[in-house]
């Protein structure tokens, strides 16, 4: 009898971890935690898991918890630390080890650690385009710059087949959510009609996108054109949030570029799709070798990036209420919905950090509250990507207002967030 600890991979599809419990266990217990620390307050007083971002969560949960059930299983969810629970759960159902997926940030490997403290557990890895095994050089030794490791992977490395969906998982009687969480959730958050991000959580939703992107939009063969784009649900592909809880597998989106290279185009759009993996890639074996230095004030440079911490300049920044109308229109989009463009997160933090001088801490803290698409690694990585004082060095100010001009020449996205342009 084996639990399975459900963490940032909340799918059946493309799930090495759950193939293993399967073929290891007569039995398999899904099991999901939610770890307190998802309700911590940020000194400044906002949530660390915003309303879009849980309730999002708590999608794709019901859409894994249903898919189980198809299978003749459930999902047991539980409140508190999963040192605790997953010990309890075990001890109630006679499990003698827990399999799950590695994490690459310092928050979830103390929680690996403290759950082998109680009992065996066997982890794989399967969050990443590239397998930490198949990489061409040890962690220790990654390149200093995403460019480097880039043509590394890309020369010597392999991506590995996708695992199939189970057909079955034999589990035990369990009454589904045996204690309650539904309290933890704000009231249903209604979609904003605006929003570039209509979709559901869960893994059915995220497939149902890969197909409309790709097949029946063919919006694929155009994306390096439209990617920077600000209105409108297909100017990027909207994977990330899915990616983000693992209701979608990276390597399940390159299976299907590479089908789509041969069925209908091969060009820069199809690799650029593919280059954006690599970059996610990059951010968790960063994660992986600097370890706690990804969330400190310094730094992987260790250096004072001399910001301060002035609140109410935070907060005009957070409630877009600067006097940039560019920046205000990305943070109204982002409180609003969950949701900010990639061209609007670079414009939005190097504001924050290089024109109000605002400690990127609280901006990426922020940014962890809000977005949909949170994950640790990308996103304190680009932060101090923008600061200077990642594994990139070069200052990355953006002159937002040439920014605006650009891609927001007939004020469309900014009239659409403030009513003004």
């Amino acid at each position: 009898m084996g639990l399975f600890w459900f963490r940032s991979d909340l799918r059946l599809e493309d799930n090495e971890a759950l193939t293993a419990a399967i073929a290891q266990c007569e039995k398999v217990v899904p099991v999901f935690c939610f770890s307190p620390r998802l309700w911590e307050k940020h000194p400044l007083g906002f949530s660390r898991t915003g309303a879009h971002r849980i309730q999002f969560l708590k999608e794709s949960l019901d859409d894994l918890q249903t898919a189980l059930q198809e299978l003749g299983n459930d999902l047991w969810i539980v409140v508190g630390e999963p040192a605790e629970k997953l010990p309890e759960i075990a001890e109630k159902v006679g499990a003698t080890v827990v399999f799950g997926h590695r994490e690459a940030a310092t928050e979830e490997i103390r929680e690996e650690e403290a759950v082998a403290n109680k009992i065996d557990l066997e982890l794989y890895w399967g969050s990443t385009l590239y397998h930490l095994e198949d990489l061409p050089m040890p962690v220790a030794s990654l390149p200093a710059v995403f460019g480097g490791f880039r043509r590394k992977v890309e020369k010597k490395s392999s991506i590995r087949e996708v695992f199939a969906r189970p057909t079955a998982i034999p589990g035990v009687d369990q009454p589904a959510n045996q204690e309650a969480y539904l309290h933890l959730f704000p009231e249903f958050v209604a979609k904003d009609k605006r929003t570039a991000f209509p979709f559901k959580g869960g893994s059915n939703a995220a497939l149902a996108r890969l197909k409309e992107y790709l097949w029946e939009g063919d919006h694929l063969g155009r994306y390096k054109l439209t990617r920077n784009g600000l209105v409108g649900t297909n100017y990027s592909s909207k994977f990330s949030p899915w990616l983000a809880n693992g209701s979608l597998s990276p390597r399940t989106i390159y299976q299907e570029v590479k089908r789509y290279e041969e069925a209908r185009v091969k060009n820069d759009s199809t690799y650029w799709l593919v280059f954006e993996l690599i970059w996610r890639d990059f951010f968790h074996f960063v994660s992986l070798q600097h370890g706690r230095n990804l969330f400190l004030y310094q730094g992987l440079q260790r250096v004072d990036p001399r910001l301060g911490k002035q609140q109410a300049t935070f907060w005009k920044w957070a409630e877009g209420r600067t006097k940039d109308g560019f920046v205000n229109a990305n943070q109204l989009e982002l409180s609003s919905t969950g949701w900010m463009s990639n061209r609007g997160r670079q414009n939005a933090a190097s504001y924050l950090v290089h024109d109000m001088g605002i400690d990127w801490r609280w901006g990426a803290a922020w940014f962890e509250s809000q977005l949909l698409d949170y994950d640790p690694c990308s996103n304190y990585g680009n932060w101090q990507y923008v600061t200077g004082i990642g594994n990139d060095t070069r200052t990355k100010k953006f002159d937002t207002q040439w920014q605006a001009e650009r891609y927001d020449p007939k004020g469309r996205f900014q009239q659409l967030w403030t009513g003004m342009f």
